[in-house]
């Protein structure tokens, strides 16, 4: 099962782009965890916020492979622990679709996004940098996947 993490924002620290390599290359090639990056809407233009999060939420839609299950990161989702996604990461490994998860930009995600996701996860109660999240993402999936093979990285 293909797993693709889109990210609205391209430029992020190399510390971020080494870290989130470390954990995706961990991944086996099962699921493998692959990172599109869309360009986000510059904040300098004068359009609204809307205006900004649509024109997000159209490069989000063509990043995203056909027949994906959409999985958004977004304040109101459900908190889950690194067991429970575990178990998310098994069912999402029944269904041969790929699964999308999804990082908005600096206003959010547009609610025609979160309207279509198949679920809304929340990482955390605290406000995020979005490259710090990239990197945690990456992380709980390899942890997900330790879990699942009974791997000693995760200690519960």
């Amino acid at each position: 099962m293909q797993m693709v993490l889109i990210a609205v924002g391209t430029k992020q620290p190399q510390w971020v782009n080494e870290a989130y390599a470390e954990y995706a290359d961990r991944m086996p090639p099962e699921y493998p965890l692959i990172l599109k990056e869309v360009k986000a809407e510059s904040r300098t233009l004068g359009k609204s916020v809307e205006a900004m999060m649509a024109a997000e939420a159209d490069r989000i839609r063509a990043a995203m492979p056909a027949h994906a299950r959409l999985v958004v990161l977004d304040e109101m989702g459900s908190r889950l622990t690194s067991t429970a996604l575990s178990e998310r990461l098994a069912s999402w490994s029944e269904q041969s679709d790929p699964v999308v998860i999804v990082i908005g930009g600096p206003d959010g995600l547009h609610e025609s996004i979160k309207s279509a996701a198949k679920e809304k996860i929340q990482l955390s109660d605290m406000t995020l940098p979005h490259g710090m999240v990239r990197v945690l993402m990456a992380e709980q999936l390899y942890r997900a996947h330790s879990i699942l093979k009974g791997h000693p990285y995760h200690r519960a």
